[in-house]
């Protein structure tokens, strides 16, 4: 009782032996869309460590300046 599902390919166009060479601008995008990911990937791992590292201590920072002022035992303890 399970549905079918096929893919049939759009009437009026060949999707077997294209004889034409990619174009430039396919290319180009293809190289700017790995450009872009590798460069976000880049920049997810660097936010990630920034966001695991700096955490903590910017609890601290906002801990010690806001009043009354705790001790940076009270601070440290989850409790």
């Amino acid at each position: 009782m399970s549905a079918r599902l096929s893919l049939k390919p759009s009437k009026g166009k060949s999707t077997k032996g294209s004889s034409k060479p990619p174009s430039d601008e396919n290319t180009t995008s293809a190289a700017a869309q790995k450009f872009l990911k590798e460069w976000s990937t880049w920049g997810m791992k660097k936010a990630k460590v920034i966001t695991h590292y700096g955490f903590i201590p910017l609890i601290i920072v906002i801990g010690m300046n806001s009043e009354p002022k705790p001790t940076l035992f009270q601070l440290l303890t989850p409790f």
